[in-house]
């Protein structure tokens, strides 16, 4: 059915503005949505695979509708009697649809669902020379196989990288080779786990007793190094484990620099630093591009300084001071050159350039090394990766051997094809080809929701009937190029029933800081004595939060609201005195408007745009205060008051702590698609495939100003998300992102052009 009743009007999903349908949904969760005919309950679909339509919560209340539905043109002629005004000479109804803001995009009829175009053939690779040891195909045993002088063996998603590497290391044990004189490197701990557990399979399975070759991550690798030769590195309590321990050693800076501690984002400069660091910046190198890093320089010098002056170290340092190492002793360098003959390095194209020295000083005597890695998914420059060192192997290694792996044993054919036709237009690349092992009959599939809340519950719903005919929840992943994304997504999936998880530091929206300022104004207009917002408040006001204990004071002598002791507060200048006295005289009817209006005179006409210009972290490259506050705004239209706004925030922050301390999490996985990599999924579905969801807004932001490497690094993105998927992706093309008009990917639009 596409008619129903709703406040009593009849309602046309054909002509029904777009924006409505997240609230016309919410009513009809809540049994104010009923049928034309019969008058009985309905709820409304809104999935990837159907248009929209209203069905009746009742199985049997839907028969006994359906046996009349020819009639229910005539009941939506005749049931609704609408009631008309006179205003300004024309003759309106009284319940209209919601009033469009200023500037609010004009919504589009419903886009159905679309396929991938799929231009290449499917053609059943032939894997030959197929080795029975180890059951590898023909490129595979050929990698394995090449044991002398450097070796990059390009190995995509899914072409089996792990049981090659394990394969080789076991092949030259069984060639006499001492696995003692092997190295092999990895990223994570779980990563070095699998492998030791693959090369311990391996030889058993060849009744092969014999040691396994050093493994594990760079760190820990060489932070045995640093502690058999300095004892001092022995002592754990030095190492600076936690945020809180390194925030402590600037502190005293930031009051130099007349920066609040509370305002400080302090996990975006540690980033920074971190950064620095694995480029093998130091300090006095940095070349600051705005004030923000002129800040962050000054603080990196004495964060340095700091952790000297207490005999302290963090974890980029345990490769820093062996680097240091083994360049202040060569004769050291020359005596691990002597022990160490063959060096295998996983994930190659995630390297940065201090662990990239460190590989090649070992290295150099023998040239030995087996780098396997993709370019094509280096997506971690953020962190100091630096994707030019693997297309740059053969300059470091001129007689180096390229082998590519051109199997995908993962995903379809439809999938494999999707990914190769969207990462082939990145430039600074090597050219590859690549094959898929099967066939499935579900090609990608492209979905168009009007915004980010439809765009979650159309997953959701999508979803639940995959579970219902059978699939398992642990097979499905949510892929994001940011957390904020996840917002919508993991309120729809705390409504459903259906299991899901989180990433481990998953922070929840409301709790951004950004967020929490601007919310803390509503807060406060419902309950003036709200000691916690009252902080949140002063920062947005620019009054330090020393002053709290004083507004506390006053309140209890004076008998007062936190509000009215603002205006009572001594040692403020003028400015600030004025400004509180317009906010003191606003702020209480804030609790009276709609939510979105709300926040729009918090923003406009009680000073939060400036707010949001000094301190809203605009400098982060990828999440801005500012964009923080759009995001907000998507949800706030979807509520009519503020106190029901901060109830539904207040119900999800809790919802998020309550899930994070699950002791046993399965289910559903919602997880940034930096964490995905590495994993696969039956079933994946991707968020904001648009120009600014991804690519991200900095990434063209680069790319205006002549930089393409963020462009090129954002595409890399996309193709890692549609390679964790095994048979089934779809890609969300939003038609309008934080409150404006949107546009397809820029990645993705070859794709849309027609379909089969």
């Amino acid at each position: 059915m596409k008619q129903a009743r709703w406040k009593n009007r009849s309602i046309d999903l054909k002509s029904l503005h777009r924006s409505e349908y997240p609230l016309l949904y919410k009513a009809a969760k809540n049994s104010e949505v009923f049928c034309l005919h019969c008058g009985n309950e309905v709820a409304l679909y809104i999935g990837i695979q159907r248009s929209p339509y209203f069905y009746h919560k009742s199985p049997n209340a839907g028969q006994n509708c359906h046996e009349n539905i020819m009639q229910q043109k005539e009941a939506h002629q005749t049931i609704i009697k609408e009631e008309y005004v006179e205003t300004g000479g024309f003759r309106l109804p009284k319940e209209r649809s919601i009033q469009k803001e200023d500037n609010h995009p004009v919504a589009s009829t419903w886009k159905p669902t679309r396929k991938a175009v799929i231009q290449k053939p499917f053609h059943m690779h032939q894997l030959r020379n197929i080795d029975d040891e180890f059951s590898l195909d023909s490129d595979q045993l050929k990698a394995v196989e090449t044991t002398n002088g450097p070796v990059l063996v390009l190995a995509g998603a899914g072409s089996g990288k792990t049981r090659v590497l394990a394969a080789r290391a076991v092949r030259m044990i069984s060639q006499n080779i001492d696995p003692r004189s092997m190295m092999l490197v990895t990223f994570t701990t779980k990563a070095a786990h699998e492998m030791k557990e693959r090369i311990a399979a391996f030889l058993q399975k060849q009744n092969i007793n014999s040691n396994l070759p050093l493994t594990g991550t760079f760190h820990s690798i060489f932070y045995r190094i640093l502690c058999h030769h300095n004892p001092m590195w022995k002592d754990t309590s030095r190492l600076l484990k936690w945020s809180w321990q390194k925030e402590q050693y600037i502190y005293l800076k930031l009051r130099e620099l007349g920066i609040e501690e509370k305002d400080f984002q302090f996990d975006q400069a540690f980033q920074q630093i971190s950064f620095w660091k694995n480029m093998m910046i130091t300090p006095e190198k940095v070349t600051a591009t705005n004030e923000w890093e002129q800040k962050i320089k000054q603080i990196y010098e004495h964060y340095e300084h700091q952790k000297e002056q207490h005999h302290t170290f963090d974890f980029d340092d345990m490769l820093i001071k062996c680097y240091e190492l083994f360049q202040a002793n060569p004769k050291l360098l020359a005596k691990y050159q002597q022990r160490f003959h063959h060096f295998f390095i996983d994930e190659f194209q995630d390297i940065n350039p201090v662990q990239f020295q460190l590989m090649k000083m070992l290295s150099n005597h023998s040239q030995n090394v087996f780098a396997v890695g993709d370019d094509d998914q280096a997506i971690y420059s953020f962190r100091g990766s630096d994707p030019t060192i693997i297309l740059n192997f053969q300059k470091a290694y001129p007689s180096a051997k390229i082998i590519q792996l051109k199997t995908n044993y993962r995903s379809s054919h439809e999938i494999v094809s999707c990914a190769q036709s969207i990462i082939e237009k990145n430039k600074n690349r090597y050219r590859k080809q690549v094959f898929a092992q099967f066939q499935n009959e579900e090609k990608p599939l492209f979905f168009f929701p009007y915004d980010e809340e439809e765009e979650a519950t159309m997953i959701v719903q999508d979803i639940k009937e995959k579970i219902e005919q059978g699939a398992n929840p642990n097979d499905f992943a949510i892929l994001y190029r940011t957390h904020s994304m996840s917002r919508a997504i993991f309120e729809r999936l705390s409504e459903s029933s259906m299991p899901f998880q989180l990433e481990k530091h998953y922070e929840s929206f409301y709790e951004k800081k950004m967020v929490k300022c601007i919310l803390a104004f509503l807060r406060l207009s419902v309950n003036p004595d709200d000691f916690l917002a009252m902080g949140d408040f002063l920062s947005a006001m620019f009054i330090k939060q020393s002053v709290l204990q004083d507004l506390k004071a006053i309140t209890i002598l004076q008998d007062c609201s936190f509000l009215e002791a603002l205006l009572k507060l001594e040692g403020l200048q003028a400015f600030q005195m004025a400004k509180l006295k317009k906010v003191n005289k606003i702020l209480p009817t804030l609790k009276r408007m709609k939510p979105i209006h709300a926040l729009d005179v918090i923003e406009k006409d009680l000073g939060f745009a400036d707010f949001l210009k000094k301190r809203g972290h605009e400098g982060n490259k990828i999440e801005k205060g500012s964009d923080e506050i759009h995001d907000l705004k998507v949800v706030a239209k979807n509520f009519q008051t503020v106190q029901s706004f901060l109830e539904h925030i207040d119900h999800i922050i809790a919802k998020t702590k309550d899930k994070k301390k699950e002791s046993t999490p399965h289910g559903i996985q919602l997880m940034t698609i930096h964490r995905a990599k590495g994993l696969e999924f039956e079933n994946v579905y991707i968020l904001a495939a648009v120009d600014g969801g991804l690519p991200h807004d900095f990434a063209l932001e680069q790319y205006r100003n002549g930089e393409n490497d963020s462009l090129e690094e954002d595409r890399r993105l996309l193709y890692v998300a549609i390679t964790r998927a095994k048979r089934f992706v779809a890609i969300s093309v939003l038609e309008t992102r934080r409150g404006k008009m949107a546009n397809p990917s820029r990645f993705i639009k070859h794709l849309l052009n027609y379909h089969k």
